[in-house]
């Protein structure tokens, strides 16, 4: 059996107990809500990087599936691997915009001359088109504009 409390007994918290719980409270909250924007912010840069990955995806698959004498025209347009295809590549103020890159690929550097991109062409028709007659490899690379996100590929006859 409880005793009751005698009058002079005091029931509840002090001023200076509640103050002190406050203070321990809004101590611990700040690293948490500091954690909880930076988590925030990392959803959105992963939500942005995720877009771009997978529209990059999406466009390496796209060229990927033509048929390999459109690759090489449009490699041929294009001059060499560093001048982004017109033909694959999205227009300009698209957002997310993907540039696709196609170029003749030398994987065992026949030519000697240490740069894979670069294949013999004797021009033998005279037409000075070096992908006259070309059935090898195609380097293929999507990158997407201002951003480090880029995909390569090569694909074969």
């Amino acid at each position: 059996m409880t005793t009751p409390a005698s009058p002079d007994c005091q029931a509840g918290l002090t001023y200076i107990e509640v103050m002190v719980a406050a203070a321990l409270i809004a101590i611990a909250l700040l690293p948490a809500m500091d954690a909880l924007y930076t988590g925030i912010r990392g959803s959105e840069v992963y939500a942005s990087t995720s877009a771009e990955h997978y529209g990059a995806l999406a466009k390496i698959e796209e060229v990927l599936a033509e048929p390999q004498s459109l690759l090489i025209t449009a490699a041929a347009t294009a001059g060499d691997e560093k001048t982004p295809s017109g033909f694959y590549s999205d227009s300009a103020g698209t957002p997310i915009r993907r540039l696709v890159f196609i170029a003749r690929y030398d994987a065992d550097n026949a030519d000697g001359d240490g740069d894979v991109f670069t294949v013999p062409d004797p021009n033998i028709d005279g037409d000075n088109d070096p992908y006259t007659g070309f059935t090898g490899l195609l380097w293929v690379r999507v990158a997407v504009e201002g951003s480090l996100t880029s995909l390569e590929s090569l694909a074969a006859p």
